[in-house]
């Protein structure tokens, strides 16, 4: 399967056919095969990433295998004062801003690396 940008659609048709793959390659000696549907697949992967993105607002780092962590990152408070704005030079008063804490998504290594070595061949 081809495409051209990544959607959940796409996501689930390959996770779907994966699945078979290993179902029917499993139960070679059955006359038995595994169905499956596609939105059944859909709804499992739905409801496992809902699952993750609140275990992640509660506080807990969710770890998804080869693709990298979901936590927490702490943005610390801000005074309110001046500032300039890059572009023009002009004064402008910044507003305070409250601690706050933001989700982060941290890549694991390898994939960083494999970004890094397409980026060095593009070039």
């Amino acid at each position: 399967m081809k495409t051209s940008k990544w959607t959940a659609s796409s996501f689930a048709t390959m996770l779907h056919e994966e699945l078979e793959k290993a179902a029917n390659g499993s139960r070679r000696t059955s006359s038995t095969t595994f169905k499956l549907k596609k939105t059944d697949v859909r709804h499992a992967v739905e409801s496992v990433f809902e699952h993750a993105v609140h275990a992640g607002a509660s506080g807990q780092r969710v770890r998804f295998p080869v693709i990298g962590a979901l936590a927490w990152r702490e943005v610390k408070p801000r005074r309110a004062g001046m500032g300039k704005n890059p572009f023009t030079g002009e004064s402008i008063m910044l507003k305070a801003r409250p601690a706050s804490r933001k989700p982060r998504w941290s890549f694991p290594k390898a994939v960083r690396e494999a970004y890094a070595r397409s980026f060095r061949k593009a070039a």
